[in-house]
């Protein structure tokens, strides 16, 4: 892990800039602590770190009240990453059978999730290790949001992730609905009940299959934008139960 940028910002949080084997990160440290921190990785949809930054910010804020870090990386094929044809292509595929008011295939879905899953998952890991490597981060970890698929793959594989903060309301390919049945760590599931770009009934059929025996769905009324302040507030709530 290489730092490239370092900035204290207006409240304190310590914001500093990564890469790691070529992939862009971010990293926020409370200004108050004292001692080795948790850590909270947040995911988000791969539409690039500069686009997502002011969201993304927001979150660390929040992490850094309750006493976290909070650390991101750039999606493959997203951000100033090199361009993947493949999901490029799956990309254009979607956007197309949407313009023309078509359902959206399992074939698309599972060309544009499966292979991001693939390839984001190994990184998410890589990143953590150098983020626990640094003296002020400590265990227990969490990871909130981002594509729902992606968070499923790190609960199932990665035991050094404590809990899990996820959001309904991206595609999911039927295969992740049998890795989600693996799922046994405690899940806070935000579900935007009139998402126009979301199966509501596949979001809780997926709710249903997670193998966790503590899961909570946090359904709001509203579309995709309009998640209210206080869901944030509900999962901080659940992320300072498990990370203290």
């Amino acid at each position: 892990m290489r730092f490239t940028t370092e900035q204290r910002l207006d409240d304190g949080i310590l914001e500093r800039g990564f890469t790691l084997d070529e992939v862009p990160g971010i990293l926020w440290t409370p200004g108050s602590a004292s001692a080795p921190v948790p850590l909270i990785l947040l995911g988000h949809p791969p539409l690039g770190l500069r686009t997502m930054y002011p969201r993304l910010l927001a979150r660390a804020r929040q992490c850094a009240v309750e006493g976290f870090a909070a650390a991101t990386i750039e999606l493959p094929g997203s951000g100033d990453r090199p361009r993947w044809a493949a999901a490029e292509q799956a990309r254009a595929d979607l956007r197309r059978v949407l313009e023309a008011g078509e359902p959206v295939s399992d074939e698309i879905i599972d060309a544009l999730v499966l292979p991001l899953v693939d390839r984001a998952v190994p990184e998410w890991q890589a990143a953590l290790d150098a983020l626990l490597s640094l003296p002020d981060i400590s265990g227990p970890i969490g990871y909130s949001g981002g594509l729902i698929s992606i968070g499923i793959r790190l609960a199932v594989v990665e035991p050094r992730i404590v809990a899990a903060g996820l959001f309904a309301g991206s595609f999911v390919p039927r295969t992740m609905f049998e890795e989600a049945r693996q799922v046994t760590i405690p899940l806070h599931v935000l579900l935007q009940w009139d998402d126009e770009g979301n199966d509501r009934q596949a979001a809780l059929d997926l709710f249903d299959a997670f193998g966790s025996r503590e899961k909570t769905l946090h359904a709001n009324m509203g579309g995709h934008t309009g998640v209210p302040h206080f869901a944030g507030e509900d999962a901080a709530g659940f992320f300072r139960r498990h990370l203290r």
